[in-house]
């Protein structure tokens, strides 16, 4: 079985392989997506084979940092391997070598300088890339020979065998480097709620609105230029849930169609698509729900967003993460219950719903864990934790902490809030189990406490 070891360059990995010979030569798996998956190499997304071949000992080739994964071996004889990183941050310049022969393996992070000198003739080098490669791709570059990295080359740059390329000689010293910038990740929907945490959150974030980009165009969406990103995060949605019951085709432009678009576009592009579900693919049958629960949704809303749950799914590098009664800035029903309570209104708030509130700058903080972990791909449930409890219990919290009496909140059934109205129905618990996301590390704040110092800022 192969194993995983890791280096002083954060996300650069040494793999030993097996490899099986006798008499007539030998095999190994080069790459096995689930054995390698499994052992904790990222699962990367390689879409190009690359062959180096080298004819003579003391080929020289290096220092490049590119903008994609590598996964890098050799097929036939040896070479000693160079990496230094050079990607914005605390680990900028560490270096780490290692031989490689046909029983190991190297995994190179996008932005990790990588180089290797030949130790034996006829040495075919092979790597594997998660982008294809474009003539107009940006590389960062170190000299072979640069004093601060200090590279030990079993044979020395001088010594008459080595043969470098006239561009790798003038490449420049560390001190001239400029860093290696994090690839950006695309938010759409920026201008929502949800979006704007986002893109507050995550570093180098871009946002696009829907004016920049219409997600229910397919043909717009198609024809986007998606190869500066590694990461596409789509928080738009439509999310008027109740008019949704009649505006069923804009709801499904939305929630259904725009994500299949994306799902096929990150398919074809390679980036890992991060999309945002909602409680209500479920009916609120059992108490808490899983994310392995098959989808019973009870509107049009729900049913639009399990549809759009299922496009994405199709798609190898996602993420979709179900959320809750979701709370960020703007309107809200925390918010509107604060504005009532000091209004001196004294409302009747369903009480035989029940969940947790979730915070959009706690959904930014989620997105942001499962990418800089590399959790497995797949559905996350994620909201607050705590207690669970009604929209009723919530409004006396929020009266409460504005000075007024809790008990100027009545309770009123789902039944006699939807008498006369044109409502979507709601399911009865939408308490998410977060098993799974906890598994990865994180664990959610309390709602209650969250709520408390979202009331401290915004009252």
């Amino acid at each position: 079985m192969p194993s995983v070891k890791t280096s002083p360059i954060p996300g650069l990995l040494v793999v030993e392989l097996d490899v099986h010979g006798d008499d007539r030569g030998w095999f190994k798996e080069n790459w096995q997506r689930q054995k390698m998956v499994h052992l904790g190499l990222p699962d990367f997304g390689p879409v190009q084979n690359n062959v180096s071949f080298n004819g003579s000992t003391g080929v020289t080739r290096g220092i490049h940092a590119e903008p994609w994964d590598k996964f890098i071996s050799v097929a036939t004889g040896r070479v000693f391997g160079a990496w230094v990183d050079l990607r914005e941050g605390p680990s900028f310049g560490t270096v780490f070598t290692h031989e490689i022969g046909p029983k190991v393996a190297i995994f190179v992070p996008r932005g990790v300088g990588n180089s290797y000198q030949v130790l034996e003739d006829d040495t075919a080098y092979s790597y594997l890339v998660n982008a294809h490669w474009r003539p107009d791709a940006g590389y960062t570059e170190l000299h072979l020979g640069d004093a601060t990295a200090a590279i030990k080359w079993p044979i020395p740059l001088d010594d008459p065998r080595v043969q470098m390329s006239a561009k790798d000689a003038n490449n420049p010293d560390l001190s001239e480097v400029t860093p290696f910038a994090p690839a950006p990740a695309l938010v759409l929907g920026a201008g929502g709620q949800l979006g704007s945490a986002l893109v507050e959150s995550l570093p180098n974030a871009i946002g696009l609105t829907r004016t920049d980009l219409d997600l229910t165009d397919t043909e717009a969406v198609a024809g986007f230029d998606f190869s500066p990103y590694r990461v596409v995060i789509n928080a738009a949605a439509y999310t008027a849930v109740d008019a949704a019951e009649t505006d069923r085709a804009r709801c499904w432009a939305a929630n259904a169609s725009a994500p299949g678009a994306l799902a096929k576009a990150s398919v074809q592009h390679g980036f890992t698509l991060v999309h945002f579900s909602s409680d209500y693919v479920y009916d609120g049958a059992v108490d808490v729900h899983t994310e392995n629960e098959p989808l019973a949704p009870l509107g049009v809303y729900g049913q639009s967003k399990a549809a759009g749950d299922l496009a994405v799914a199709t798609a190898a590098r996602h993420y979709i993460i179900r959320t809750s009664w979701v709370i960020g800035s703007g309107h809200n029903f925390v918010a509107t219950m604060a504005r009532l309570a000091k209004s001196g209104v004294s409302p009747a708030v369903v009480s035989d719903q029940v969940g947790r509130l979730t915070f959009t700058s706690d959904l930014a903080r989620v997105t942001r864990h499962l990418l800089d972990s590399q959790a497995p791909f797949g559905t996350y449930h994620v909201t607050g934790a705590g207690k669970a409890a009604s929209w009723a219990d919530i409004a006396r919290a929020v009266f409460a902490a504005t000075g007024r009496d809790a008990s100027d909140v009545s309770d009123q059934s789902t039944a006699d809030y939807s008498a006369g109205k044109l409502v979507s129905p709601r399911p009865a618990s939408s308490v998410l189990a977060m098993d799974k996301l906890e598994s990865t590390g994180f664990t959610m704040p309390d709602q209650w406490e969250s709520l408390a110092a979202y009331l401290h800022d915004h009252l």
